[in-house]
């Protein structure tokens, strides 16, 4: 039985959070790896959540993934900063992270605790590692997380193409672990 039975309201200033999650400049510009699938419009709809949020007074926090060194992403680079297009305001947090999951060994679950925060609004990258690990991890320490369907991408890979990973992810996820929302409903 799914989790969710019950809509319950989204972008409440209270208890509720925008989690963004590795929309850095290296995912999009195509100079260390291939610009993500459908880039511009999900740093649209990144951009048009943002805004919401804003407007709601809820807070916005930001993932960053930091790569080993030499790789894409790799911290002090500008393709590790947060992509222009959605930077964050000089009051907005952001959390750095070294794996898939933005909870292990970051000040994310700190943050949350800290400002009340119980249900996460999700958007970002990469579909089927950073987004879904965190969503599964989110799930396990009790947040109701909400999945902005059409706000999170990946690449293609040798099995699959990247519509077809955002579609699996959003099933799977939808079963136990998330709400899946498309944006014009929040």
């Amino acid at each position: 039985m799914p989790r969710f039975p019950v809509p319950t309201p989204l972008l409440t200033v209270d208890q509720t959070a925008l989690l963004v999650i590795d929309l850095q400049l290296g995912m999009f510009d195509g100079v260390r790896i291939a610009p993500i699938h459908a880039g511009e419009a999900l740093l649209v709809r990144a951009q048009t959540l943002l805004a919401k949020t804003r407007a709601a007074g809820a807070p916005a926090i930001y993932v960053r993934h930091g790569a080993h060194s030499g790789r894409p992403l790799e911290p002090g680079t500008p393709q590790w900063e947060i992509h222009p297009a959605i930077a964050p305001l000089p009051t907005e947090t952001i959390v750095d992270k070294r794996t898939p999951d933005a909870f292990l060994d970051t000040t994310l679950l700190e943050t949350l605790t800290a400002s009340g925060t119980k249900r996460l609004v999700v958007v970002g990258a990469q579909t089927e590692l950073c987004v879904d690990t965190t969503c599964r991890r989110a799930y396990a320490l009790g947040f109701e997380v909400a999945l902005v369907a059409d706000g999170h991408s990946t690449w293609d890979n040798n099995v699959l193409t990247a519509d077809q990973i955002i579609r699996h992810t959003n099933q799977t996820l939808a079963e136990w672990f998330v709400r899946i929302v498309p944006l014009d409903a929040l």
